[in-house]
């Protein structure tokens, strides 16, 4: 079959011309006029030959001959024949069909002319509504496909893999968490979003250390990471190891401080200097702009359970070690900040001793005066004494002949004073 528009051969089955996509038209349009024409047509041609069929009759003049009725089927083949001859002689209404039918065929032309456009129009809209459906499909497939091939692309990609490493272990299926996340790690070792799932797991697991070590190997290999390192403060954070953040974050990279500068928080002041020696007990007071301080007086680190500062701390003779720190009002506490003052108060320069150095007859006794805050010690075998000598508790006898007697006071603090020296001799009349 051939196009009739463009000529195109068209392949049986096909309702559309694949050249020019012109609708096929398997039954041609019917049009009334055209019977019109052809009955009258034939009515010229049966005239000319002198003679017109009982259904052309029929047809005109609506007219049953008479004969028709009255007669048997033999008769009526002759009888027929002759009457309608006679009648279409005689009535010949060519003429009068004629000036009848002008008027009906320009109407009926008109109308098939009106008929042939809006069929071709309502054609063109549906080859166009036909297309457009083509198109739709053809974007609805390439949609489809397009979000299939997202859908896998996302499934193999780094927040895929996270993303599903958090599903398993929502589902409490650590093991498939685990290596999940270990392998979205693997893809991009960069980002931190793998290292909290996979330390979420361990959580999960009461396995704090493991959760730790998850950021700390990581960090020892990627020191100026800040994602990191904020991923690792987070952790801290959630799990209440607000003192870790410090040691952490101490002596990072200038990159890591900008961007966790709120974490990074200064020590408390001190108002005394550790490098100076002083002679008099001292009040040492310690000052910062955050929330809190915390001290200790026995070397050990404090913490937020340690003595909270809230009075200056009175210093002692000898060594005064004090530890403090600086906590925020979120929990998050300095590196502490540990100092050693000295104070050394006067010694006496010896302790005295009575009587003084000399010959005696008669009977004596030796006298040392201590003062307060002190111990005395003495000895009377020319050595000299120490805290292991023998103790002074009062006077003591002066004995017979030589005696060479020394003494020392000692502060409570253990400091010993100079040694007093005595040469007695006691002879006794």
């Amino acid at each position: 079959m051939k196009c009739r528009y463009c000529g195109h051969e068209i392949p049986e089955g096909m309702l559309y011309c694949g050249e020019c996509g012109k609708e096929v038209r398997i039954v041609p349009d019917y049009n009334p006029l055209d019977d019109m024409l052809t009955a009258q047509i034939k009515v010229s041609i049966n005239e000319e030959d002198g003679a017109l069929s009982g259904s052309d009759y029929n047809m005109f003049t609506g007219d049953i001959p008479a004969r028709r009725r009255n007669t048997g089927t033999g008769r009526n083949t002759n009888a027929r024949r002759n009457t309608n001859t006679g009648r279409n002689t005689g009535r010949s209404s060519v003429g009068r069909n004629t000036g009848r039918n002008t008027g009906r065929n320009t109407t009926g032309r008109m109308m098939s002319e009106k008929e042939q456009r809006r069929r071709q129009m309502e054609r063109r809209k549906a080859l166009k509504r036909k297309k457009r459906r083509k198109v739709l499909i053809i974007l609805a497939v390439l949609v489809v496909a397009a979000v299939a091939a997202g859908v896998v692309c996302y499934q193999n990609s780094y927040n895929g893999i996270v993303n599903k490493g958090y599903s398993a272990q929502k589902e409490k299926a650590y093991e498939k968490a685990e290596t999940y996340f270990k392998k979205a790690i693997s893809k991009k070792p960069e980002k931190a979003e793998a290292y909290t799932g996979l330390s979420k797991v361990y959580i999960a697991q009461d396995d704090l250390e493991k959760a730790e070590d998850v950021f700390l190997y990581a960090i020892d290999k990627q020191t100026k990471n800040a994602d990191l390192y904020e991923a690792c403060v987070s952790f801290y954070m959630d799990t209440d190891q607000k003192m870790e953040i410090p040691v952490l974050l101490e002596d990072v990279d200038d990159s890591v401080e900008e961007r966790l500068g709120g974490f990074i928080i200064d020590g408390p002041s001190f108002s005394l200097d550790d490098k100076e020696t002083y002679e008099e007990v001292q009040e040492l007071t310690l000052k910062s702009d955050e929330a809190a301080i915390y001290y200790t007086t026995d070397g050990s680190e404090p913490s937020t359970k340690s003595e909270k500062y809230k009075e200056p701390i009175q210093l002692g003779e000898g060594e005064n070690i004090i530890t403090a720190i600086a906590v925020n009002k979120e929990g998050v506490p300095s590196l502490p900040v540990k100092k050693t003052f000295t104070i050394e108060l006067p010694v006496e320069d010896a302790p005295a001793v009575s009587p003084s150095t000399g010959q005696y007859d008669t009977a004596a006794q030796i006298e040392i005066k201590v003062p307060d805050g002190y111990e005395a010690y003495y000895t009377m075998d020319k050595s000299d004494p120490t805290t292991a000598s023998t103790k002074y508790e009062g006077p003591i006898d002066m004995p017979q002949g030589e005696t060479i007697f020394k003494a020392v006071l000692v502060n409570a603090k253990g400091r010993m004073s100079g040694i007093t020296t005595r040469n007695y001799m006691y002879e006794p009349e």
